[in-house]
């Protein structure tokens, strides 16, 4: 779906899923959510990460939670 950009964080640890992260911040033009598919199986520290380090993060309107998997990070409303 164009204006949503999904990274995989599977198989990343803590400091590896910021810098992806932050990575595509950087590269997100036109993109107005981020999909971050995180997983749940082996944990919730990236999606405690996450929650920690992007919900008060300038350019990120609100983190949406779409499931124990996947977290959404909102540019922009449509």
């Amino acid at each position: 779906m164009q204006g949503i950009l999904t990274l995989d964080l599977h198989g990343k640890n803590r400091y590896q899923a910021k810098v992806a992260i932050d990575a595509a911040l950087r590269r997100a033009k036109g993109v107005y959510r981020i999909r971050l598919v995180h997983g749940c199986h082996g944990g919730t520290a990236l999606r405690d990460m996450i929650a920690d380090e992007y919900s008060t993060r300038p350019g990120i309107l609100r983190l949406a939670p779409v499931n124990d998997s996947i977290t959404e990070l909102i540019l922009r409303e449509l």
